[in-house]
């Protein structure tokens, strides 16, 4: 006899009272349990479904809608709802502000337990829509099937799919007719490599079998109009792959960027393998303020061109620069903000742990003519010593904006031994961002926070803190 599935139960008449992580909002049971359902809105009034359940939780879907929420509105998007991006699209973007500013209020207060000032208020972004200077595509001779599409008798025809990721299915991949994220020609270019190598009988990568032609397609684009294309090729089929590239060269001459790789690896990672040059030159160029930025394939720039914009000015202005200050930029990347800042700085230092990202800093500073930023590899909590700060000077601001997982231990310890003046810390993750100035907090208090939306339909989101040094007199 088959065991009876308890887990799946149909709670009626549910509101949903609030926005959780990662885009999934949250209400609560009859038996007071939380339950997380998706593609819901808070004030939205529903039955849902559950399907999994945990001591503490349900996991559910809303099957039947009583009342709508006065903060929803409808998705723009054909593939909402299955894609796993934009989960807030159907949220007022007034509201996805409100959501963002409180995740950022309640991680430094829950996590933290930190004296804070009254918040600055979040900054929207001008571009709900069409922001991402970024985009990555996967190809899949199994693309994924719609409900109605399984329970048909009628032949499907082709399968490939050049789209993304279904949410927790690695080997599943919606196809995309248009993406709201990326400015044309994203979508053109995107659709004409999937109808060209359907035409021609490219063959699509099959994860499980690991085989096929085509794996993945990048596309980067600038506020300057410049298009970078990075097409990743699994065989390494030489008259196939020239196919390609010289139609796709062909048809969209704007193309700055024209490059490729072959990876027969496990994973699609970029990072190691030797990416080639078919046209054009190998980077693109991004302007701010006057600065021009090369970007390459490997390099991390701001997915949100004009968001980052914005963060970087108030960086700047939470720097409180005067033209006298040594300025140490930690994690610095490519060295964005350290040139940013560096007109009103006597001398700004860079470090970060990506070569390629110190060879980019470096050649961007000569093409800004910038003389006063110095950079420098190595791993932060090995090369950021009493040694290096000896030969380079005391920092009187620090400027640090870590990966996700926030600043190492022996980073912060560093920082609180030299004590500068102020630190302004970016981040991208709220919570360890919280893990870190609780660390800090014995020698500093945070003087000013403002949260930047830099992903507008999304849960994500970018925060400022400015610490400054507290004297405490004995």
């Amino acid at each position: 006899m088959a065991k009876k599935n308890t887990d799946k139960v149909v709670f009626h008449q549910i509101k949903v009272l609030d926005a959780g992580a990662k885009g999934v909002s949250v209400a609560k049971a009859p038996d007071g349990k939380v339950v997380f359902i998706p593609n819901v809105v808070p004030g939205d009034v529903v039955d849902v479904q559950t399907f999994k359940k945990r001591k503490a939780y349900y996991e559910g879907k809303a099957i039947h809608f009583h009342e709508y929420s006065e903060h929803r509105v409808e998705p723009v998007c054909e593939h909402f709802g299955v894609c796993g991006g934009c989960k807030w699209q159907n949220m007022k973007y007034n509201q996805q502000l409100y959501y963002k500013q409180n995740e950022v209020l309640n991680h430094l207060q829950r996590i933290g337990k930190i004296e804070l000032p009254e918040f600055e208020p979040i900054l929207g972004s001008e571009k709900q829509f069409f922001y991402r200077n970024k985009m990555e595509f996967s190809f899949s001779n199994s693309r994924w099937l719609t409900e109605a599409e399984i329970g048909s008798t009628e032949d499907l025809g082709n399968r490939n799919a050049l789209g993304f990721h279904i949410p927790k299915m690695w080997d599943k991949i919606l196809d995309i007719n248009k993406c709201h994220l990326q400015e044309d020609p994203s979508n053109a270019i995107r659709n004409e490599v999937r109808d060209f190598a359907n035409e021609h009988g490219l063959t699509f990568f099959n994860p499980k079998a690991h085989e096929g032609l085509l794996r993945t397609l990048m596309l980067r684009t600038a506020s300057t109009g410049e298009i970078m294309v990075l097409i990743q090729f699994f065989e390494n089929d030489k008259a196939n792959r020239e196919l390609l590239l010289d139609h796709l060269y062909e048809k969209f001459p704007q193309i700055t960027s024209l490059q490729y790789v072959v990876n027969n690896k496990a994973n699609d990672t970029l990072y190691d393998t030797d990416i080639k040059l078919y046209k054009g030159r190998d980077y693109i160029l991004e302007e701010m303020e006057g600065l021009k930025f090369s970007i390459n394939a490997k390099s991390f720039y701001q997915t949100n061109s004009d968001q980052a914009y914005e963060l970087y000015k108030i960086t700047r202005d939470f720097a409180g620069l005067t033209g006298n200050e040594i300025v140490y930029d930690l994690y610095t990347g490519t060295g964005t903000i350290a040139q940013f800042v560096s007109k009103k700085a006597k001398k700004v230092i860079g470090v970060e742990s990506v070569p390629d990202a110190i060879k980019d800093a470096k050649a961007n500073a000569v093409r800004n003519e910038i003389t006063n930023c110095e950079f420098f590899v190595g791993d932060m909590k090995v090369v950021f010593n009493d040694d290096f700060i000896a030969q380079h000077g005391h920092p009187d601001v620090i400027i640090t904006d870590p990966p996700r997982d926030g600043m190492h231990k022996d980073v912060i310890e560093q920082i609180m031994k030299i004590a500068p003046e102020k630190v302004v810390y970016v981040s991208c993750n709220s919570a360890t961002q919280a893990r870190d100035l609780a660390l800090m907090d014995e020698k500093y208090k945070v003087a000013r926070v403002r949260p930047v939306d830099m992903f507008p339909q999304t849960h994500h989101v970018e925060k400022i803190s400015d610490l400054r040094i507290v004297v405490f007199d004995c």
